[in-house]
Order: structure tokens, then sequence, then C-alpha cells
């Protein structure tokens, strides 16, 4: 009797490889479809966390006067970053594509120093590495985020409207009372798992943004209120984000200025930002409230921005934790859960109100 119990487990982990290989394509296929709907997702998300942490933070606010007031601060924030994006992204690259001489001469000059073998002259450097290239790639990028904004709105119109049927719909795929409340406590964990990593991220992304903003402009640089902004956004990407804001503006120094002390000030500042925050205040906002492996979060950073590009690079942590909640969820798929959490418990998300600090006890009621 063992051969078909395994044969039984093989044939079902294969089907579960190939749902995987079959989902991942249909995500790629559908990416201009989809990406407005997850992140009209991801910020409805965070409009009801919001709403949440107004009613309970502010008094006299209700819970019903709670969500619009989210609503209309939310909207009105990505409203903001929408036009920032418009306004400042073309001059912003513009500039950055005048100074790339300087910079090629500087990378010359350096390789010479270091007897590394490079073009005869600044121009075929130039032509070789076609900066011009990779900065365009990123303004398309950023400047297509305005044009998907409108999509994003209008879907988020729509999850908002509909959020009334839910409970009724939930109802319905789950009849059985004890169904259910199992099915419930696996979404509370999402909800509650993306809203405080959400949460955190901006919380720590407007102090690092806050404070390098405050050490470009000590120096002087060029678009200093730009440079923050995209640093902001650049602390949802995990490991990529970090590097960029400690060392893109350190760059852009180097190509603005004729003297090389404002970009050492400005590397030397941004990377204690990073480490003290990243080291000391992210461990403590965050705690254990994601649980997953630091190895699964590069490869989901890998996987997510092959198929959905920089979309995929911001969504791809909180897009991992919902997927091994729901993979714990079936004893089929459970492996797989395993695989993706730090610890081997993939169900051990802790309930807790979104802004509630880690060492607080956690109430699965206040969920």
């Amino acid at each position: 009797m063992p051969a078909p119990a395994s044969s039984s487990a093989v044939t079902r982990n294969a089907t579960v490889v190939l749902a995987v290989i079959a989902a991942g394509a249909a995500a790629y296929w559908l990416a201009g479809i989809l990406t407005p709907l997850a992140l009209a997702i991801f910020l409805a998300i965070m409009i009801d966390g919001f709403a949440r942490v107004l009613a309970h933070r502010l008094p006299g606010v209700s819970r019903r006067a709670a969500l619009p007031l989210a609503l209309l601060l939310s909207v009105l924030l990505f409203g903001g970053a929408t036009f920032m994006v418009v306004a400042r992204a073309p001059g912003f690259f513009g500039q950055l594509l005048d100074f790339a001489p300087k910079l090629m001469a500087l990378i010359a000059r350096i390789a010479a120093v270091a007897r590394i073998r490079v073009p005869l002259t600044v121009e075929e450097l130039v032509r070789q590495l076609d900066p011009a290239q990779y900065l365009g790639e990123i303004a398309r990028d950023l400047q297509s985020f305005a044009s998907t904004a409108a999509f994003v709105l209008v879907y988020l119109g729509f999850i908002l409207a509909s959020r009334r049927g839910f409970e009724r719909k939930f109802v319905g795929l789950f009849p059985k009372h004890r169904e259910r409340g199992e099915a419930l406590v696996a979404f509370l964990r999402m909800r509650d798992a993306v809203e405080q990593y959400l949460w955190v991220q901006t919380i720590t992304g407007l102090m690092v943004a806050g404070l390098s903003w405050v050490a470009m402009a000590a120096v002087g640089l060029h678009n200093a209120v730009f440079w923050g902004f995209l640093i902001f956004l650049a602390v949802y990407i995990p490991v990529i984000g970090g590097t960029f804001a400690g060392v893109a503006p350190p760059l852009f120094a180097l190509m603005q200025f004729d003297t090389y002390w404002q970009a050492i000030v400005l590397f030397i500042a941004l990377q204690t930002i990073g480490i003290v925050i990243g080291n000391v205040v992210y461990p403590r906002m965050q705690g254990r409230s994601l649980n997953i492996d630091p190895i699964v979060v590069l490869l989901a950073l890998a996987f997510w921005g092959a198929i959905w590009g920089i979309t995929g690079m911001f969504l791809s942590t909180p897009l991992t934790v919902m997927i091994m909640v729901i993979l714990a969820q079936f004893e089929g798929t459970r492996w797989v859960a395993v695989l993706l959490s730090a610890d081997g418990e993939p169900q051990s998300l802790r309930l807790r109100p979104v802004g509630q600090p880690p060492d607080e006890p956690v109430d699965a009621k206040a969920s």
C-alpha cells in the first residue's frame, strides 16, 4: 500500500508545480490588466487599515466617518505622487542625461588609476555603456505610473463600492461554520500581515526620505525634493531600494559638483541613516509579523520583478505573504508554505491590529 500513497504525493506535488508555472505565465501575459488591479487591492487594504487607525487614535472620529476620511487622504496622497512624477520626472532624467558624460569621464579616471582597460576616449565609453538607454527605461517606467494611476483609481472605486457584498460572498463560499472560521482566520492573517508590512514600510520610508532630504539639501544637491520622493518609493522595494537610497544621490553629487567632498559627506550621511533605520527602527516595528525566509524575499523580488516590472518589485513581499498563508491552508500545498516561511510554521503569523507595536499583547478580536 505505500506505493499508491507515494504516487499520489508525487502527482499532487507535480500538480502544484504545474499550477505555479501556469499561474506565473498567466500573470505575465495579463500584466497590463492585473497590475492596476493588484495596486488597487493593496491601496484598498491600506485605506481600510488607515481608517481603523483613525477611528482608534483620533477621538470623536467614528468608524463610519473614518473610512471616507481615510479615502480622501489616501487619494490626495496618491494624486500628489502622480503629479510629482508627471511634473518632475522628465526634467530630472533630462538633467541626468546632461551629466552622463561627466560621470563617464570620472569612471575613465578611476579605471586609469586602477589600471583597468577602457575605451580610448570618453565618447567611446559613453557609446558602449549607453547610459541614455537605462535612464530612458527608468523614465518611461515612472511616466507609465501616471497612466496606470487612472486605472488604479477606477479599480479602487469599484472595490470600495462592492465591499458590502464581500460578507455575503464569504458566507456563500464557506457555508459550514468551521470552514468559515478557518477561512476567516487565514484572511485576517493575510490582511494583518500585509497591513503591518505596508504600515511599517510607509513610516520608515517617510523617515528615510525626510532625513535624506535634509542631508541632500544641506550639501545643495539639485532636485532634493524629488530625490526624497524617489527614496520614499524605493524603500518599498526590498534590498534594491536601500542600495538605491544610499548610492544614487552621492553619484548624482559627483556629477553635479566639481569637488568630491559633497558626495563623500552625502554618502556617509545616507549610509548612516540607512543603517540606523534598517537595523534599529525597522526590526523594532516589523517584529516577526511576516515570517518569510530572507532568501525567499530575494527570489520573490526577482520573480515578481520579471513578471510585473517595477510594480511587481513593490508588491513582491506582500504578494508572497498572501500566497504563503493561502498555501498553508491546504494539505497538498502546505509544504510550499513551509519552504517559504522563516521558521517552518507558515501559520504562525500573529493577528495584530495595524499600527500596534510588536511588543504589545495581541488581541485577535480587535482585528
